[in-house]
């Protein structure tokens, strides 16, 4: 017992104790909930209240699901053969009782499990007249797996999705005969999408006595996780695995629904305790992730928050040291807010902090573009989560086609494919891969729509700079750009949006392009003077409550007046920064420093550099290097030496590239040094003597860094 309390704090004492029957843990972000959960499960088991087999517990991510295993195996919480606790997500527990169960309920009849139904959603919006382009098709299906999760059967989908004021691709007509067709399809060819294993489990469990006895003796206690985002198709699951009984523990936070588009409901968890009126109800509040600074930013902005669900809120109290204030701050345009961000990533690491506990966090995918070009300018790595990168997207490599064919035209009339005339032409390029007049319904037609109008408004800043670029000139940029961004997987500074960001945390997080229209979503806002549909404002407002909390010591705010340089200032920040931006921040009054947008040029032929490479080392890769050969070898030699003292791979000190760029500059003082990318402040201090004495031909000694 005293084990199993070792180093939990009241709260999480109360829940891990609370007797055996129904038990709802309101656990704020940073709370230690999955510390809370799995020492509730290692006190249950190790007082005999339960055998660790007859445990299921559930969550959402496969990912969450192993920390679950691994840290029950650290308790010495059953074992990794027989009687362990399972622990799993819905569908995988559902799988393998299906599996189980369908011989006896079904009987000898085959089914095939659908690993993807993109291309029966497909033949069913062939058969019925219905668009069958890719984000058509994604989009149905998402309404129809929405559809699913909520217990509505195609008769119903059209009636239920105008009553809830569905954004749906197509008229709900439409999307219900698909629906129909598709579930026709799958019946004739028995096969079972993963929302069928949740139906069929339930449904087995529902009308089988033996199946629901037999099921009920193994498993007698339920832990679900992250219990805002349950669906009704989930819920109704759980119900059949209980079957009347209470021995079930819920842990959630109401403030972090922010996926009600895929079905989830927070009202399993609001009406817990009219469902059980006996049940034990624990909030847990300390926060242990984030700096109180943080923490008081994250209450300011969920205290604003409406609605039910904001009568559950959790306040928070932080349990960390204190750390610096956030920082808010408005651009002119988004290259601005992107450069900034970069620089103040690249003082960061500088400072010491690692890349890969930096995250820049954004509402859509579309707006990485400025992000990876201003990381990749800077020569910083960074991955993108949850995504793909701008460039590899799969539309992009389509416009990109599409210009090139363009290109290739030879009627265009004279200067059709230059300056003032390049954007409109662009758009006539773009338009049958998607790039409509007016923004499209369906969330994944938007989200292409909003990436190829990226594409346009790039266009647009490089004209700034370049009034006369043509269409060829505009295509050899791009390739350029596409080229400049390889970066590595690991180590890298996390690019996502803010619901890929969701379970995650870091040191730093900038939480970037917070205007009206993009947080919250356009589509949340009345259109044609009509209200804001307020459901949908306060999910974003918890997206952004999200956002915040991902944080742990740094975090940085920011917004941009336009989109491109030197554009119209039409822009304003988001209704969320309301009472939040102190009155002595810069950015309550007036933008930030405007971005220099002359770009770096080759010391060789004069051309701009872009690239992390060429930036690096000053010059285009095809100009010819004037590298000092035994510069770079002595360089090499004394990098191998200081990894090996530091105890670090060699790159740590510095990679191969930043090694070429001191031989070819050969820097004779440390401001030439740093203006070498890559070269801050931290490196200067612990590595720029060294250097600075091999430039000039010393020899050096290298001993242990005390740090």
């Amino acid at each position: 017992m005293a084990s199993v309390l070792e180093g939990l704090d009241p709260e999480q004492t109360a829940a891990v104790l609370a007797p055996r029957g129904p038990v709802c843990v309101l656990a704020g972000a940073g709370t230690g909930k999955t510390r809370t959960i799995t020492h509730r499960i290692a006190h249950l088991v190790g007082n005999g209240h339960v055998a660790s087999s007859q445990v299921l517990a559930v969550t959402f991510t496969s990912r969450a699901a192993g920390e679950m295993r691994s840290r029950l195996r650290a308790l010495g919480v059953g074992d990794a053969t027989g009687g362990a606790v399972q622990a799993r997500t819905f569908h995988a527990a559902a799988l393998r009782q299906l599996q189980y169960f369908w011989p006896r309920v079904v009987g000898d009849v085959p089914w095939q499990l659908l690993d993807r139904k993109f291309a029966v959603v497909g033949r069913a919006a062939n058969q019925t007249g219905v668009s069958t382009s890719t984000e058509s098709i994604r989009d149905l299906a998402s309404e129809i797996e929405w559809a699913k999760a909520s217990l509505i059967v195609p008769e119903n989908y059209a009636e239920q999705a105008s009553r809830l004021h569905r954004d749906t691709p197509v008229a709900p007509e439409q999307v219900a005969a698909v629906y129909s067709a598709y579930e026709q399809i799958k019946a004739g060819e028995a096969a079972l999408d993963f929302d069928d294993l949740l139906l069929h489990t339930a449904a087995a469990l529902e009308e089988s006595s033996a199946a629901a006895e037999e099921f009920r003796d193994r498993y007698r206690c339920f832990i679900v996780d992250e219990y805002q985002d349950v669906t009704p198709l989930q819920q109704r699951l759980l119900d059949a695995w209980l079957g009347g009984r209470d021995d079930l523990t819920v842990v959630g936070d109401a403030n972090q629904t922010i996926y009600s588009f895929t079905g989830a409901s927070p009202r399993f968890l609001l009406d817990f305790s009219r469902r059980y009126p006996d049940a034990a109800l624990v909030r847990l509040e300390r926060d242990y992730r984030s700096t109180p600074q943080v923490v008081e930013l994250a209450n300011q902005v969920i205290g604003a928050a409406k609605g039910r669900i904001a009568g559950t809120r959790l306040k928070l109290i932080g349990q960390r040291p204190p750390g610096p204030a956030p920082t808010f701050a408005e651009f002119d345009d988004e290259p601005a807010e992107a450069a900034a961000a970069a620089a103040q990533i690249r003082k960061l690491i500088d400072d010491g902090v690692s890349a890969a506990e930096i995250a820049v966090l954004y509402r859509i995918n579309a707006q990485s573009e400025a992000y990876e070009q201003a990381l990749s300018e800077a020569g910083i790595p960074y991955q993108v989560r949850g995504g793909e990168g701008f460039f590899q997207r799969p539309e992009i490599r389509q416009a990109i086609v599409a210009l090139r064919q363009t290109a290739e035209r030879d009627d265009l009339p004279d200067g059709a494919d230059r300056g003032d005339q390049l954007v409109t032409l662009v758009r006539a390029a773009l338009a049958p891969v998607g790039l409509t007049a007016t923004e499209p319904q369906g969330a994944q037609a938007r989200e292409r729509w909003s990436t190829l109008n990226s594409l346009v408004q790039l266009t647009e800043d490089l004209l700034i700079d370049e009034p006369e670029l043509s269409l060829a000139g505009l295509l050899a940029e791009l390739r350029r750009r596409a080229d400049s961004r390889h970066p590595p997987v690991v180590e890298g500074v996390t690019l996502a949006s803010l619901h890929a960001a969701k379970g995650l945390e870091w040191d730093a997080v900038f939480l970037v392009g917070l205007t009206e229209g993009t947080l919250p979503i356009s589509h949340a806002l009345g259109s044609g003077g009509g209200p804001d549909d307020e459901a949908a404002i306060e999910e974003e407002r918890r997206l952004l409550y999200v956002g915040v909390t991902r944080a742990r010591v740094h975090l940085a705010l920011s917004w941009a007046r336009a989109r491109n340089a030197g554009g119209r200032k039409t822009r304003r920040r988001s209704r969320f920064m309301h009472g939040l931006v102190p009155e002595d921040s810069p950015a309550s009054k007036i933008a930030a420093p405007k971005r220099e947008r002359r770009r770096p040029r080759c010391r060789v032929c004069g051309k701009p550099l872009l690239g992390t490479l060429p930036m690096k080392l000053g010059r285009c890769e095809a100009c010819p290097s004037d590298m000092d050969e035994a510069l770079f070898e002595r360089l090499r030699g004394w990098r191998v030496e200081k990894a090996r003292a530091l105890e670090v791979p060699a790159y740590i000190v510095f990679t191969d590239a930043t090694l070429t760029a001191i031989a070819e500059r050969r820097p004779e003082d440390a401001k030439a040094l740093t203006t070498i990318p890559g070269i801050g402040a931290a490196k200067l201090e612990r590595f720029g003597a060294d250097v600075l004495a091999l430039v000039r031909g010393e020899d050096v000694t290298v001993e242990v860094d005390p740090a």
